[in-house]
Parts: C-alpha cells; sequence; structure tokens
C-alpha cells in the first residue's frame, strides 16, 4: 500500500470519528464507554489467569 492510500485513508477515518463524535455525542459516548468496559474485563481476566497459574 503506498503512502498516498495510507494518508488518504487515515484522514478519512479520522474525519469519520469526528463526524460521529460532533453529530451524535451521547452514542458516541455509550460506544466507548462499551469499548472500555470490554477491556477491562479481559484485563481482568487475564490478571486472573496469570494468578491462577502461578498460585
Amino acid at each position: 500500500m503506498s503512502a498516498n492510500v495510507k494518508k488518504i485513508l487515515t484522514v478519512g477515518v479520522v474525519a469519520l470519528v469526528l463526524f460521529f463524535l460532533i453529530t451524535q455525542p451521547t452514542e458516541s459516548a455509550a460506544a466507548v464507554h462499551n469499548v472500555l468496559g470490554w477491556l477491562k474485563k479481559g484485563a481482568e481476566a487475564i490478571v486472573t489467569f496469570v494468578r491462577t497459574l502461578f498460585s
């Protein structure tokens, strides 16, 4: 993939994210909250696995 295509895709993705943040802030906040919740659960599962592994 050439550098110009990567740059165009990056700008497009950033523009799309900004569009949704501006036009639908409540839904965007809920989506971010859900993603952070999934990341937290995943991190907790990894910590539990490592603790169990070395217990």
